[in-house]
């Protein structure tokens, strides 16, 4: 059985319709999902908020690949549009840890190379998993640690919505 991390955003349209998408294609699936967070936008582009979550998933039949492609097909399903690196989009799916895969390709880069460093996947990947570790570099690092080694600014920029446990 591999099990995927997913990290999913929105902030352009209906951006809790786009998270729920996932659940719903997702379906049984689905092992855990976090609240939403409200998080300001990462990456120096100027842009409206995100709201994100963290899925972890299941399946027998399914690869690395597969949930990266099973992302994708949701994102093109929800009109994501490629323009700017780290811009506004309607839906963001990344698989942030597939069970010990450890991949450099290009188009598929496990762990995500930058999950260690972005509070709005470590918080509500906390609160599915609180004992979850990532591999830095080659070292697993307990995802906890990694979020007290944010900067309080990144931290605080990330906060809990009223939407609840997970599920929205």
């Amino acid at each position: 059985m591999t099990r995927a991390v997913l990290s999913i955003g929105s902030n352009i349209g209906d951006s809790l319709s786009h998270l729920r998408s996932v659940t719903t294609a997702l379906g049984d699936r689905v092992v855990a999902s976090s609240p939403v967070y409200r998080s300001a936008p990462w990456g120096g582009v100027e842009q409206q908020d995100f709201l994100n979550a963290v899925v972890l998933a299941e399946d027998d039949a399914f690869d690395a690949w597969d949930w990266l492609r099973f992302g994708q097909r949701l994102e093109e399903a929800a009109d994501r549009v490629r323009v700017q690196r780290w811009g506004p989009r309607s839906l963001d799916v990344d698989v942030v840890v597939c069970e010990n895969v450890i991949s450099d390709d290009p188009r598929l880069t496990l762990p995500h190379p930058r999950a260690h460093e972005r509070a709005f996947v470590l918080l509500p990947w906390l609160d599915v998993e609180p004992d979850a570790t990532l591999r830095v570099g080659d070292v697993d690092v307990p995802v906890a640690e990694l979020l007290e080694n944010l900067s309080a600014e990144e931290r605080a920029g990330v906060v809990k919505q009223g939407v609840g446990d997970g599920s929205w």
